[in-house]
């Protein structure tokens, strides 16, 4: 098992906790008090604000382990599987943007609500990333198959990250070109929807930012109730790509749980940032496919061959900066139609 800050520093725990709520108070009830529409300024000073964070908290990390847990190697090795497991998140969260577009038009959800929409779901997908981190790696740690003689190598496997890494190969096999899939999705028959609307009778206007409203002297649950639901069942599915990947990187759950929130945190602000162009990144998709399988090869090979935190954050940095320049570079043709 790997030495883990929570070992270390438990206050740290209620540090980072604190800030998030702070942040998230901050958020909602002094900045956006009132639903409104975001500003492209807004959103990137918001963008700006969680990657300062978020690369703050690596700094906290690296001095942590530098000063009380064996020196600058260890705090090194910490501070590099934050920010792959930050980058990586945030890689394959951008695909989410995608389908948020595509749920928003769906269900015509007005601009100035699209905030509060995103920031539900955000507070559900703090729940569901600890369930699935944190049980994910007492899972992983009680999985390891008996040392065995395997290709001239004395090897132990571990059965979870073994079925992890062949089912990352074949989820970015299966995602490679595949982006317009989602476009004629139903979401008013996804699961989310189908929970609420089977919970509370569902109006069919929204009432402004209202998840009820009284019809007839009836208590309803409007539009809005069900998009967030949708929104946070799209998350889980997200998940179940992106939480295998990062256990690629550390069996750490405060480095990995952190990165991720951080991650998921700025993908809000992220969200109304690119809103705007994401038409113009049209190979992005095609960069998280190989960064899946990148993954998925990782988790396989890793009995026999360590591939060090560094080198998988530059080779997921260096797709990614490639798959937007070539977005830009080689535009669709029905991009260039609509300019």
């Amino acid at each position: 098992m790997e030495t883990s800050i929570l070992d270390l520093h438990p206050g740290l725990v209620w540090g980072f906790a604190l800030t998030v709520i702070i942040m998230l108070l901050l958020d909602l009830g002094v900045f956006n008090k009132k639903s409104h529409i975001v500003t492209s300024k807004e959103a990137t000073i918001w963008t700006f604000v969680w990657i300062s964070l978020a690369m703050i908290f690596s700094g906290i990390v690296y001095y942590v382990f530098n000063g009380d847990a064996g020196g600058h190697q260890l705090a090194i090795e910490k501070f590099t599987q934050f920010q792959a497991a930050y980058w990586i998140e945030k890689a394959l969260s951008v695909d989410n943007l995608f389908v948020f577009i595509l749920v928003f038009s769906y269900f015509k959800v007005p601009r100035n609500l699209h905030h509060k929409v995103l920031f539900w779901g955000i507070l559900g997908a703090l729940v569901f990333r600890a369930i699935f981190i944190f049980a994910g790696v007492g899972i992983i740690n009680i999985t390891y198959l008996p040392a065995m003689q395997l290709l001239g190598h004395t090897v132990e496997i571990n059965v979870v990250l073994t079925l992890f890494g062949l089912f990352l190969i074949y989820a970015g096999i299966k995602s490679w070109g595949g982006g317009d899939e989602d476009d004629e999705q139903d979401f008013s028959n996804s699961a989310g929807a189908r929970l609420i609307k089977k919970l509370y009778k569902v109006s069919d206007n929204y009432d402004r930012d209202r998840f009820f409203t009284v019809q007839n002297g009836m208590k309803i649950a409007t539009p809005l109730l069900v998009v967030v639901a949708v929104i946070e069942f799209t998350d889980v599915l997200f998940a179940v790509d992106s939480i295998p990947a990062i256990f690629a990187i550390s069996k750490d759950p405060f480095i990995l749980y952190t990165s991720n929130i951080f991650a998921i945190l700025g993908l809000r602000s992220l969200y109304f940032l690119l809103s705007n162009f994401i038409h113009m990144f049209s190979k992005l998709p095609y960069g998280l496919s190989v960064i899946l399988a990148f993954i998925g090869i990782k988790m396989l090979i890793s009995p026999w061959f360590h591939i060090p935190s560094p080198v998988s954050l530059g080779i997921v940095g260096g797709v990614l900066i490639i798959s937007v320049l070539l977005s830009i570079l080689f535009p669709e043709k029905k991009e260039l139609e609509t300019e």
